[in-house]
This record gives structure tokens, C-alpha cells and sequence, in this order.
């Protein structure tokens, strides 16, 4: 599958390239993102960035199993985050750098994905699984109509093998109202 441009109101979401790996190097020192964010190498390295962007978007693109945008405000602006979606997992994982932070881009953003894998990939339901505690992550997930199903230990393991425990919520295609029931 070839990379797509997806827009919303405020937002360009598009395929993170080699110009994004300094941005994406510096919003991944954050600590919040270490703590959150299961996959991420710690410490995080602009090696790590350019392998990110030359070495895991480019095939999950082209495989179409696992498409990543990076978000800003602008078509080639700043990259302000990432976003992608996991056909295997069914799910959806982002995060954003803390500048960025606040403003509603990630909720804008999560829509937008949400409404392409509905619209072409088919899918009736994906998934949403964050670490407990993670509030701003289920914030997001509860504003775009995600439904809480409740907490048990994380499906992707952190990078030293454990599964802590998260918070886990599906959005079906059918409904996408904001839903009661989250422990916030």
C-alpha cells in the first residue's frame, strides 16, 4: 500500500520521513513517553529515529499491515507525533511530543484513523490498550467514542519483557458516542 495523506480540520497526517528523525529524537526524551510507550528503546537515540522512519514505517506501509502518520499542523511542517494502526493487533497506538500537548490534535487525529480504518480497511471494532495511569492516552480514547473494557496486564510487552498493567478499550464501528464508564 502506498503512504496517504490523511486531513483533518487543524491537521496533516503523513508518512514520517528522514526530515522528522531530529523532532522525533528530541520529543522521544521524554520520560512520560518512556514510561508509556512499550516499544520505545531507552535511552532513546537519534539512531533509533532514523531506524523508526527508514527501517519499521516503510514497511509497514508497504505491507499495509501496520501504517504510520506522523501529525502537524501543516502539510511538511514539524512532525508533532506519531499514530498508526496494527492489523494483526486490530489496534491503534500514538503518543505526542509534550509541546504539542493539550490542544486536542491527538483526539483530532485519533478520529481521522479511526474513520480510515473503518472506512477502508473494513474493520468493525479496533482496540485501544494503554499503562495504567496513562490518563492523557485514555482521555483520547474516551473522547473519540472508545468504549473501557477494563484493566488487566498490557498485550504488548514493555522493552524489559514485562506486561504492567493498562487500561483497555474497543471502539466499534457502529457507535462511536462517548461512552460512561471510565476510571477517570
Amino acid at each position: 500500500m502506498d503512504p496517504l495523506v490523511l486531513h483533518t480540520e487543524r491537521l496533516v497526517l503523513s508518512v514520517p520521513t528522514l526530515d522528522d528523525v531530529d523532532a522525533i529524537t528530541a520529543s522521544c526524551q521524554d520520560v512520560l513517553l518512556r514510561d508509556t510507550l512499550a516499544s520505545l528503546p531507552w535511552p532513546y537515540t537519534r539512531d533509533d529515529a532514523l531506524a523508526f522512519v527508514g527501517e519499521i514505517v516503510p514497511p509497514g506501509w508497504a505491507s499495509g499491515d501496520s501504517p504510520v502518520w506522523g501529525i502537524r499542523e501543516t502539510e511538511g511542517g514539524p512532525h508533532l507525533g506519531s499514530i498508526g494502526w496494527r492489523r494483526e493487533r486490530g489496534d491503534i497506538g500514538f503518543w505526542l511530543d509534550a509541546g504539542a500537548r493539550g490542544r486536542g490534535y491527538m483526539t483530532e487525529a485519533v478520529a481521522a484513523v479511526c474513520d480510515w480504518v473503518f472506512t477502508e480497511q473494513g474493520a468493525e471494532r479496533i482496540g485501544w490498550e494503554a499503562v495504567l495511569g496513562n490518563v492523557a492516552s485514555a482521555r483520547v480514547a474516551r473522547a473519540t467514542g472508545f468504549r473501557y473494557t477494563g484493566d488487566r496486564p498490557v498485550e504488548l510487552p514493555f522493552r524489559d519483557g514485562t506486561q504492567p498493567m493498562g487500561w483497555h478499550a474497543v471502539l466499534e464501528r457502529a457507535d462511536r458516542s462517548v461512552k460512561p464508564g471510565w476510571p477517570l
